[in-house]
């Protein structure tokens, strides 16, 4: 059945009435997810206006209470776990495993944060002053508006809300509008646990109403995941306008396979890492370095792997990867493989359409791994987003490091070894945010940072304690008595 698009504000929720929002299945784009009128600018100044209504009562609100709001919340979205999870792989495509498994991980960030009232609250500092002690408090900013992509619809929003609303701020919450389903679920949650209102305000709308948030004089932050143009525009806007952004945006991260790594281990985690997800992930590996001496072998075999995945409806058990989430991202993304075939690159496998009725009506992208006799191909360089691994050899391992290094984003990489000297080597040499050895390029946990190095990331990293930098400010304290016996 077709879900009715509904906004949050203050509270309430309610139709649209501005142009059509409409977000349909990726395998089977007949079918539609969800549908009706998105918000208009008068939704952004009203649900701006309930935040900031709401903003001195919930960061009154004890920590502890806050929290045990997040701890409810997740219980909710656990028990939905399934359900939602099916909803999450027909609107935006992930296998069914994985759209459950993100579903699960939004609950645990939102149990994480539900037990930050344990955890420290300043700090004390001693005083060159006689009597006296130095206290650093934290406050929140404010009014935090708040945009996330479609890639992960429920666990980007968790990450980026949940920690926002612990430390006592207020939400004005776009999401993709081509995953409103999700999003709604969120908010759903957060309600059904008892969120005050105008405390969370959700608008589902098109680019108009992320640019009415970021612009927003009521608005006191900006936390934005998605590509390095639009968030380099926010990140401006922000600063011209002296509010504080966050902005986690593109990768292209690479997987180095030396000589001496375990080869059966690297070939699992660079497929997982370069098709789990059908690519769309920002730490998605894209780039292969693998060393000469391997490098035959290694190659035969992940190609043999890649074309056994089975690609199909991702609401499929059995389907290991589906589709891309539009018909403009499978046309962007088949166009880059074709430029990269004009520029020298080598398509080992994948790179065509699917002929079979089932995939041919989605928007389908094989599998596909493209060899590179030169680093200057676009695919080395561009983000494509999605199934795509572009493969560079190296001499040794001083070449391989300079290789992925080799970029101007630094959100994650990934290096498969078993010499520890290398290993160490890699963690002084690759400048990303985020660095696996012997994993897959992806991957983020709730209680330690995430975001990127260089281009990939502006402003505070997510999650863990580091979320707080972004989402509080300090207030430092001298804290003195009268004289004694006065």
């Amino acid at each position: 059945m077709t879900a009715d698009i509904r906004h949050l504000i203050a509270g309430q929720w309610s139709a649209g009435s501005g142009e059509p929002v409409r977000s349909v299945n990726p395998a089977r784009p007949h079918v539609v997810v969800a549908e009706g009128p998105g918000a208009v600018a008068a939704d952004v100044d009203e649900a701006v206006a309930a935040a900031t209504e709401a903003a001195a009562a919930w960061a009154a609100t004890p920590i502890h209470q806050r929290g045990a709001l997040l701890l409810a919340a997740s219980d909710v979205v656990a028990a939905h776990a399934r359900e939602w999870g099916r909803e999450l792989a027909a609107e935006e495509g992930k296998t069914l495993a994985e759209g459950i498994g993100e579903v699960q991980r939004a609950a645990q960030i939102l149990r994480y944060y539900g037990n930050e009232g344990d955890r420290q609250a300043g700090e004390l500092f001693a005083s060159p002053r006689a009597g006296e002690r130095i206290l650093v408090t934290r406050k929140p900013i404010g009014v935090v508006g708040v945009i996330t992509p479609f890639n992960f619809p429920i666990a980007i929003p968790a990450w980026k809300i949940a920690p926002a609303l612990v430390y006592g701020n207020t939400v004005v919450w776009k999401p993709a509008g081509t995953v409103p389903l999700l999003a709604m679920r969120l908010a759903e949650a957060l309600t059904t646990a008892g969120l005050p209102a105008g405390v969370l305000n959700l608008l589902v709308g098109g680019p108009d109403i992320g640019d009415a948030i970021v612009g927003h004089p009521g608005v006191d932050g900006l936390t934005f995941t998605g590509s390095t143009g639009i968030g380099r525009r926010i990140a401006a806007t922000g600063a011209a306008r002296g509010v504080p952004v966050q902005a986690e945006m593109g990768g292209k991260n690479a997987a180095v396979v030396l000589d001496d790594a375990d080869i059966d281990l690297a070939l699992e985690q660079v497929m997982l890492g370069a098709f789990r997800s059908t690519g769309q992930k920002c730490t998605a590996t894209s780039r292969l370095i693998v060393t000469s001496g391997i490098a035959d072998r290694f190659l035969e075999s992940l190609c043999d792997r890649a074309q056994r995945l089975l690609v199909g409806d991702p609401t499929d058990d059995a389907t290991q990867m589906g589709p891309v989430i539009s018909a403009a991202a499978q046309q962007s993304i088949s166009a880059g493989i074709a430029t990269a075939a004009t520029q020298g690159g080598s398509v080992l496998t994948g790179g065509q359409p699917y002929a079979d009725s089932a995939r041919a009506e989605g928007y389908f992208v094989a599998p596909t791994i493209v060899e590179l006799d030169s680093v200057t191909a676009d695919v080395w360089t561009e983000e494509l987003f999605g199934p795509v691994l572009a493969v560079a050899r190296a001499a040794d391992a001083e070449d391989a490091f300079a290789l992925a290094g080799d970029s101007e984003f630094g959100l994650s990489a990934a290096v498969f070894t078993q010499d520890l000297t290398r290993a160490l080597q890699a963690v002084e040499q690759i400048d990303v945010g985020v660095l696996h050895v012997n994993s897959e390029s992806a991957g983020a946990d709730p209680h330690v940072p995430f975001g990127g190095a260089k281009k990939s990331g502006l402003g505070p990293k997510e999650q863990g304690g580091a979320a707080r930098e972004f989402f509080t400010h300090t207030t430092t304290v001298y804290l003195r008595g009268g004289r004694a016996g006065a």
